[in-house]
């Protein structure tokens, strides 16, 4: 962080961003030494997380959010037949424990339930994904990924889905009630749970 508001004096650099760190890293990066225009983590309908301890200390420091895989990797857009798509090296079959077979019957029906609101709304099961995450605030950017023109298109679409105080409460209740299984990765993958900077008192250098 040091180096990096050296960047910022020298006109290299405009803001400094940070992404899956915890709140302790956080506070100490803003507060001591370079204010943090935007932290980027993982939020989406299955990944709530982060609305404990994260999303309250940006919000105290003015902080912006980029909630990334707000569609959960695919699974929130297709649902668990994606899963049949994808061949044994893909990331998410060796990497995100949701996807794994033991787990997919069970969160299946979360998809199910989000695609039943969907057709209320009259819009895409990504749509409602996108548009729930859009808005829980205007400090809330979502960047979902794409590689196609027609998914593009359909994810800009959802800034026209617009939600009611009881749509968001019914979305937001089927985290809490069905809750996902699975991780979100597997443990060797370090998250802003294990990656917490140590004090700096704590350093020692190396002679």
């Amino acid at each position: 962080m040091g180096e990096l508001k050296k960047l910022v004096e020298e006109g290299k650099i405009k803001y400094i961003g940070l992404s899956e760190a915890s709140g302790s890293t956080i506070r100490r990066a803003a507060h001591a030494v370079h204010p943090i225009t935007a932290v980027q983590l993982e939020w989406s309908l299955w990944t709530r997380d982060v609305e404990e301890q994260i999303i309250p200390t940006c919000r105290e420091l003015g902080i912006g959010i980029v909630s990334y895989i707000p569609l959960g990797s695919g699974f929130l857009s297709s649902g668990a037949k994606m899963v049949e798509n994808l061949t044994k090296e893909d990331a998410r079959l060796q990497l995100f424990p949701r996807f794994q077979a033991a787990n997919l019957e069970h969160n299946k029906h979360i998809f199910e339930r989000i695609t039943n609101i969907a057709a209320k709304k009259g819009c895409t099961p990504a749509q409602l994904a996108l548009a729930l995450v859009h808005h829980q605030g205007d400090d809330v950017c979502p960047i979902p990924g794409t590689t196609k023109i027609d998914n593009l298109t359909q994810n800009i679409g959802a800034l026209s889905v617009k939600l009611t105080p009881h749509d968001m409460s019914e979305l937001e209740s089927i985290a809490s009630e069905d809750s996902e299984k699975g991780d979100r990765y597997v443990a060797e993958i370090a998250t802003w749970k294990t990656l917490d900077t140590p004090p700096l008192s704590s350093w020692k250098l190396e002679s």
